[in-house]
């Protein structure tokens, strides 16, 4: 199976080497009062490309996605997204806001609206879409992440699963060229994961440019073309993930994925 594994991703990773950068981030850091949570990050991201970033808790994986479409603000060095560059300018991080898609641990959806209502949301207030359009694309989003039956349901009828699915059908219903995921099935229970990874994998499947931070290796191992190991604020290693996991080369690396591995 590994050997499946690695010739699809090969495959894979020659399909996106001819496609062009849509994610550089150059000497960037960022600082929480005097805490360095970012140190000198470098990462180019092609189109198309799926990257896996872990590393143990307090690394700076998450706020490193969430400064890409500017959830947290970096100090120092250049984020391009999709050739606009991430200033103090609103007017460049409406744009970035618009084509990336995010998707938190917890699912952030709003109680008092409906699961059609919260997809909605959106792409009427920010694309000024018509409502009739919007709810139709809605639906089409909630029948992907397979739950069209629960749209006139509240999110506190669903479970944790489900409203994920919801999480992710309402970034979809926005046309992103990015997604980003934030520890997407770290809030689940255990039967609950793998209804959520599908949704993703098939995501993954339709040539999404993705950024997940998660420990689902078996995910990484499946979809994506690079796998990133953060510590200490730092990117310790990437590789594919069959040379990620079968050949760490980084001694820190080689204790995380022991501990996650065998537990």
């Amino acid at each position: 199976m590994a050997s499946d594994i690695s010739h699809t991703t090969s495959d894979k990773t020659s399909e996106i080497e001819s496609s062009g950068t849509i994610i550089s981030i150059d000497q960037m850091h960022k600082w929480f009062d005097d805490f360095h949570v970012l140190k000198d990050i470098n990462l180019e991201v092609r189109r198309g490309e799926r990257i896996v970033i872990c590393g143990p808790s307090g690394s700076g994986k998450s706020t490193l996605i969430r400064c890409i479409n500017r959830l947290e603000q970096h100090q120092q060095g250049n984020i391009v997204v999709d050739g606009t560059e991430l200033t103090h300018d609103l007017k460049n991080i409406e744009i970035i806001r618009s084509e990336v898609g995010m998707v938190f641990q917890q699912f952030n959806l709003f109680p008092h609206l409906t699961v059609l209502e919260n997809v909605c949301l959106a792409p009427i207030w920010v694309r000024k879409m018509p409502k009739i359009e919007a709810e139709e694309a809605a639906m089409q989003y909630l029948e992907r992440v397979q739950i069209p039956e629960q749209a006139h349901k509240f999110p506190g009828q669903l479970s944790g699963g489900q409203q994920q699915r919801v999480a992710i059908a309402r970034a979809l219903c926005m046309k992103p060229k990015i997604m980003l995921f934030d520890e997407p099935t770290s809030a689940l229970d255990p039967e609950m994961i793998k209804e959520v990874l599908d949704v993703m994998i098939e995501l993954a499947e339709s040539g999404m440019t993705m950024l997940v931070v998660t420990h689902e290796m078996g995910f990484a191992t499946r979809v994506a073309h690079r796998v990133i190991f953060m510590d200490g604020g730092e990117i310790i290693e990437q590789n594919t993930p069959t040379d990620f996991f079968e050949n760490p080369q980084h001694d820190r690396t080689k204790l995380f994925l022991s501990q996650i591995l065998h537990h």
